[in-house]
Parts: structure tokens; sequence; C-alpha cells
């Protein structure tokens, strides 16, 4: 897959097969969109492209709220994107004066002159311009003076598959990274480096590695345990993650830590990603280290029992 970071970088094809969106965590619905734009692709000798923006419009939009969090970094997206077969990736900066393009300016510069489209296959909402003021029936319009065909992926088709982003979002803020992962396909993860920590976990028999997450956009599920699946050196081990602000030491920040089960080695500065199955539970305050030991050796037991389950 090629990867564009400007619609400026891309040059027009002849035969585009495209489909528009942010597409935030590429669940079950968007994949719907996604596999039919590939098949559409290769039927018609045509090359699939994926227009998405970043940062998010509501980013740009609403500038003030802070809150928004994204299911996946854009270099996730591009992954996933990739393994579904999509040819060409144009993330485009969602500004201003991109949002402030009328529909037909919309349809007539980015669609026809800079992507090139013959087909464009979209969802039955799918908003486009000022306002948000465009949609299936502009697509329609002006597919006949420009030559390019529409194919709508009806209610029904996406209703069927009862998933959002916000479903998802709202999952994971309640810890509830079994469900997400339903609604995704897909184990949701986080991926960063790992950073040097207090060690008070190695004092109690569970060393853990601190991860630090670069985007401060990126969701990060609700304080508690959680039985995870780490990578690293194309590896994965069982283990259990803690997020939280560790109120057992009276600790200030919140923190991502992870304990890997059989693992001994030294990783700061190495990049790891964490992949979320099962929340096992709350954070809470223990009266001393010695009884968060006791709940950690609980709590490795649930994870390995959580994993020996799975198979």
């Amino acid at each position: 897959m090629k990867i564009y970071n400007h619609l400026s970088e891309f040059k027009r094809l002849n035969n585009a097969v495209a489909t528009i969106g942010t597409f935030d965590g590429v669940h079950f619905g968007h994949q719907k969109i996604i596999n039919r734009l590939c098949e559409l692709a290769r039927s018609t000798g045509g090359e699939s492209v994926i227009l998405t923006f970043f940062p998010h419009p509501r980013m740009i939009i609403d500038p003030e709220n802070q809150d928004l969090k994204m299911i996946n970094t854009i270099e996730e997206k591009a992954e996933i994107l990739a393994a579904l077969g999509v040819d060409h990736l144009i993330i485009t900066p969602f500004t201003r004066d991109f949002s402030n393009l009328s529909p037909s300016e919309y349809i007539q510069k980015i669609l026809v002159e800079t992507i090139g489209i013959k087909q464009i296959i979209v969802g039955y909402d799918h908003r486009f311009g000022k306002d948000r003021s465009g949609g299936m029936k502009d697509l329609i319009a002006f597919s006949g003076p420009y030559g390019y065909e529409v194919e709508e992926i009806g209610e029904q088709d996406i209703n069927d598959v009862a998933v959002s982003s916000t479903k998802i979002r709202e999952s994971l803020l309640c810890g509830q990274v079994g469900l997400a992962a339903e609604y995704l396909g897909y184990p949701f993860s986080l991926y960063g480096p790992v950073i040097k920590g207090d060690k008070i976990g190695r004092t109690i028999g569970y060393p853990t590695a601190n991860i630090f997450i670069e985007q401060p956009y990126k969701l990060i599920p609700s304080d508690g345990i959680y039985a995870v699946t780490v990578e690293t050196d194309n590896q994965a081990y069982k283990a259990m993650a803690y997020i939280g602000q560790r109120p057992t030491i009276n600790g200030m920040t919140r923190n991502i830590e992870v304990n890997i089960f059989d693992f001994d080695r030294e990783i700061y500065g190495q990049y790891i990603k964490m992949n979320f199955h099962e929340f096992l539970r709350h954070d809470v305050k223990f009266t001393g280290l010695e009884a968060l030991k006791v709940q950690l050796a609980q709590d490795k037991e649930d994870t390995l029992k959580y994993f020996a389950q799975q198979h």
C-alpha cells in the first residue's frame, strides 16, 4: 500500500475506486465498506483509494474540546488498511480551508481532478463539504457530468453490524476490552517505548515495563488490571497490565505498566505492543506492598486462567 501525507503528493489515477472517511478503529462496519472497495477495484481493473483525515475533523472544528480520543493512531490505522488490501491511502490534513469547500467544489477538485475517481463507494449516511451539507444526492447529481459511478452501502448493511467507533470508545472507557475486540474484530492495543519507572514492582517479585504513549490523542482504557499479550522482537508473551495512579504508594501520575510472564530481558527504550484481551479488576488501594503482592499473585492466576480458557 502506498501512503501519501497530503493530497498534493497524490498522482491522479486513470481508474480510481475510492472511499472517504476517518475510519477510526477500522471496525467491522468499516471493513464491510473497505472489502467491497477492494473487490470492486479488482473486478474493474482499478486501484483502491482511501481518503482519510488527520487530525480528526472534530479536532479542527472544535479545537477547545480535547476530550475526543482515537481508537487508532494514524500509523495503526495504516497498518490495518494495508492488511485489508488497500492500494493507496491518502492522509490529508483536515484544515479550515478544506472544511469550507462546498459539496460541488469537493467533488470536482478533490474527487475528480485530484484522485480521478471512476467509482466511489460510501455509507448511506456519508456527509462532506462545508457544514457537512453534501451527501448522496450530490454525488449522484454530479456523477453524469463527471463520468463516475456511485455505490452506496445501505443502512441495513451497515446497521446489521450494529457497531460504531463511538460504541467502541465507550466500551474501552468502561474497561470492556473484550467487547471492544468483538466490535473491532481484533484486540485493542497500545504501542510505545518502555521507559524507566520506580522499580517498585521488582521488589515484590512483579517487575513491570512502563509504557509511554507518544500520541496525546490515543485513547487509554479505564484504570484497572487487564489480561494482555505483549509483542516484542517478533514474539508474543502472556502478561498482566496495570493502568492507574498506584494509590497503594500514593502515586501522583497515571501509569501504564505491564508484568510480562516468563520474561527477564531489559527492554528500556524498545517499542512494545500491548494487546488487551480481558478486564480483570478495578484499581484499589491496598494497606501496603505485602497486601498488593498477595493480590498480584491472584491477578496472575486469573490471567493464566483466562488464557487457558481461550484454547
